[in-house]
C-alpha cells in the first residue's frame, strides 16, 4: 500500500497541466490569422513605438554630418583624428599597453620592405637549400652519437676544499665555445648584422679627418656613423680621454644584404692580388672579421664617382666584422662561400 500511495504522488507531482478550452481557441486563431495572411503587426502588443511616426521630411533633409564637419571653423583634438601609443612601457599590468610593432599606429612601425634584396632572394631560394645538401650528416639506422666528456672539469683531489667548488673551465681559457646542433631546416644558419670599424689616426692632430671617414662611411653602408671617444689619455701617442678617434656602422637587414652584395660582386674582383679571406679569421662563435685597405675601400661605387670630394690621403681603411647565427666558424664560412667571399690557407673551426 504504503508503494502504490508513493507512486501516486509522484504522478500527481509530474501530470501536465490541462490546457483550457480559452487557450487552444486563441492559439488556433493566431495560426489562422497568419494562414489568411492578416498583417503580422496586428499580433504584436500596443506600444509607443508602432504608433509614433518617423521623422519629418524637412529634419531627413537637414541630416548632412558630412557638410556639418566642413563648415565647422575649429578642428576637433588631435586624438580624435589618429592614436598615439604610450611613450613608455609601464609594465604587463598596465591598462594601456603599446601595440604590436606591425601595427601602423605603433611608434616602432616601419612601412616595408616592399621588395627583398636579391641576396637575401637569392639565400632563401638557392642558398639555404644548398647548405642542408653540404652540412648534410648521415646515421644509419641504430646509430648513437659517441659520448662526449664533461665541458667542465672537475677538481680532482682528497682535499675538502675541493667538495663544493664549482667545476673548472677548459683547457686553454674560461670561455666555453658554443655547442654545435645538426643542421636541419630549423637552425639554418643565415647572416645576421654587419658591423665597420674604423680609427683615423690623424684625427689626434686633425679633427676633420673623422669628419672625412664618417663621410666615407655612410656613403658606402647608407648609415650613419657612431663616433666614440677615447676613454683613458696615453701621453706617448698623445691622446687625451674625450677625444673621438674611431667610428662605427651596424647594417642589418635590406641596408646588410645590399651592402655585402656591393661589396662581393664590385669591390672584391677589383682588389689587385688579393687571395681572399684568411681561413684562421672567426672568433669560435660564427662571426668572420675582415680588412680593408684604405686604396680598397675607394674602390666602393660611391667613393669612386666622387673620388675629388674626398682627400685621398684622409680615406680610413675599415674593418669589417660579419656576424652570422652560425655557433661555429665552420658553418659560418660555409655560408660566406655560398655568398661568395673566397678563403684560403688552413681553415680553423
Amino acid at each position: 500500500m504504503a508503494l502504490q500511495e508513493v507512486t501516486k504522488a509522484f504522478l500527481r507531482r509530474f501530470k501536465a497541466p490541462q490546457v483550457s478550452s480559452q487557450r487552444v481557441w486563441a492559439s488556433q486563431r493566431r495560426h489562422a490569422s497568419t494562414e489568411t495572411g492578416l498583417p503580422e503587426t496586428e499580433e504584436l502588443e500596443e506600444s509607443s513605438f508602432l504608433q509614433g511616426e518617423g521623422p519629418a521630411q524637412h529634419e531627413i533633409e537637414r541630416f548632412d554630418p558630412a557638410g556639418v564637419a566642413k563648415r565647422r571653423n575649429r578642428k576637433l583634438p588631435p586624438s580624435r583624428y589618429r592614436f598615439r601609443s604610450p611613450r613608455y612601457y609601464r609594465g604587463p599590468l598596465h591598462p594601456h599597453q603599446p601595440p604590436k610593432p606591425s601595427e601602423p599606429s605603433s611608434r616602432e612601425f616601419a612601412p616595408g620592405p616592399f621588395s627583398l634584396p636579391r641576396l637575401e632572394q637569392t639565400y632563401h631560394d638557392t642558398l639555404a637549400s644548398d647548405f642542408m645538401t653540404m652540412a648534410y650528416a648521415h646515421y644509419p639506422p641504430g646509430f648513437s652519437p659517441p659520448q662526449k666528456g664533461e665541458r667542465l672539469r672537475s677538481w680532482v683531489g682528497d682535499s675538502p676544499y675541493f667538495k663544493n667548488r664549482p667545476r673548472r673551465g677548459p683547457r686553454g681559457g674560461d670561455t666555453l665555445r658554443l655547442l654545435r646542433k645538426r643542421v636541419t631546416f630549423r637552425n639554418l644558419p643565415r647572416l645576421e648584422r654587419v658591423t665597420l670599424h674604423t680609427m683615423s689616426s690623424d684625427a689626434i692632430d686633425n679633427p676633420g679627418a673623422l669628419h672625412v671617414a664618417g663621410m666615407v662611411l655612410q656613403a658606402i653602408t647608407s648609415v650613419r656613423a657612431e663616433a666614440h671617444k677615447v676613454t683613458k689619455s696615453l701621453a706617448p701617442f698623445g691622446l687625451r680621454a674625450g677625444m673621438y678617434l674611431s667610428l662605427t656602422c651596424e647594417l642589418r637587414g635590406e641596408d646588410m644584404y645590399h651592402f655585402l652584395s656591393k661589396l662581393v660582386d664590385v669591390v672584391m674582383p677589383k682588389i689587385k692580388d688579393w687571395p681572399g679571406v684568411k681561413g684562421s679569421s672567426g672568433d669560435s662563435s660564427g662571426n668572420i672579421g675582415l680588412g680593408l685597405r684604405a686604396a680598397d675601400v675607394a674602390l666602393f661605387p660611391e667613393v669612386e664617382v666622387n673620388y675629388d670630394m674626398y682627400p685621398p690621403k684622409l680615406i680610413p681603411g675599415c674593418h669589417i666584422v660579419i656576424h652570422t647565427t652560425a655557433t661555429t666558424d665552420t658553418d659560418a664560412r660555409l655560408l660566406l662561400t655560398q655568398v661568395g667571399i673566397p678563403f684560403y690557407g688552413k681553415l680553423v673551426g
